[in-house]
């Protein structure tokens, strides 16, 4: 049914100067953007096809789903809207859409400036239909598996350790005397991690984010799902124990015994992980589908600056505009 797809969404993908065949790699970038970028290759024209690639990765994939579950269920109420709606759900819907209106907002940019020029015609051969074996979707789900473990495996364990021992070294002359807590937050702001952070406070904070966040944002951009572990090892539970976790975000408090998360802060640190490109794979995968060497850097460059830019702005003004309603409580 995909060719059909594709056929079908060819008008109203070329109100933004995208291709037809191009709704099949957005629609894969909402599992990952590595085969969605992979995907544009059936893609004839190469400024469509860059224009494709340059967008994949605002569809909201897979490793964004560990940050939404953990600030939607912690800070958005389960409210029912109507039958079979409620608030959180709601909320992920739009984060979704969000992603999604944007990248054909910047798709048609991209068609106007950069990657100006005619969309051609949608000439396509439609199959006919076939129900799959059940050989080959055994085969398509084993793939995934193993990639989704081999993943798992390697960069995110990996990240998890080193994070671990950034957040535990060098260690600090405590007084034995204080209470568990307070031992811990002196012991995190002597580590690595801690002056890490303190450093790069500045940058995040007119976001409504303190140090804390932005350590875990920093270490998120090899792969988002690490922002879940890093917390995790930050507040001193495992990421596995969600309920702890969402427990310590809530409770948590500034030295003048603010709020440090907030509903307005999680939706901004939502809206900047829609936009981020925080995938060390995807910007690979780009340097090579746009060309490979510099030229494959440079658009790797461009996707990867926008994208940021756009998280910035976005998170600041979900912060800056909710603060200035009176909607920071």
């Amino acid at each position: 049914y995909m060719a059909r797809a594709a056929f079908l969404m060819d008008r109203i993908m070329r109100t933004v100067g995208l291709h037809g065949k191009s709704f099949i790699p957005m629609l894969s970038g909402y599992a990952c953007a590595v085969p969605g970028v992979m995907a544009t290759r059936t893609i004839e024209d190469p400024k469509d096809r860059l224009a494709t690639i340059m967008v994949v990765p605002l569809m909201s994939c897979s490793a964004r789903l560990p940050v939404y579950t953990l600030l939607i269920g912690a800070f958005v109420p389960a409210t029912s809207l109507m039958p079979g709606l409620t608030l959180q759900g709601a909320t992920m819907l739009g984060m979704y859409l969000l992603g999604t209106v944007v990248a054909l907002l910047v798709a048609a940019v991209f068609k106007r400036t950069l990657l100006k020029g005619p969309v051609r015609p949608m000439i396509l051969e439609l199959p006919p239909y076939r129900l799959p074996s059940a050989r080959s979707l055994l085969v398509s789900v084993a793939q995934r598996c193993q990639l989704f473990l081999r993943r798992a495996g390697t960069v995110i364990l990996a990240l998890s350790i080193l994070l671990w021992a950034m957040a535990t070294f060098p260690r600090a002359t405590i007084d034995p005397a204080l209470p568990d807590a307070a031992q811990q937050e002196q012991q995190l702001g002597h580590s690595v991690l801690g002056r890490i952070g303190h450093a790069i406070e500045p940058v995040v904070r007119p976001l409504g984010y303190d140090w804390k966040i932005g350590v875990s944002i920093a270490a998120s951009f090899a792969a988002r799902e690490v922002f879940v572990s890093t917390m995790g090892t930050i507040y001193g539970v495992g990421s596995e124990n969600e309920a702890a976790l969402t427990q310590k975000l809530q409770t948590e408090t500034d030295a003048s015994g603010t709020r440090v998360y907030t509903p307005l802060v999680a939706i901004g640190l939502m809206v900047f992980y829609v936009f981020a490109l925080m995938c060390i794979s995807t910007v690979a995968v780009t340097v090579r589908e746009a060309g490979g060497g510099a030229l494959g850097w440079k658009w790797a460059s461009i996707q990867f600056a926008y994208m940021l830019a756009l998280a910035y702005a976005g998170a600041w003004i979900v912060y800056a505009g909710g603060t200035a309603l009176g909607l920071g409580g």
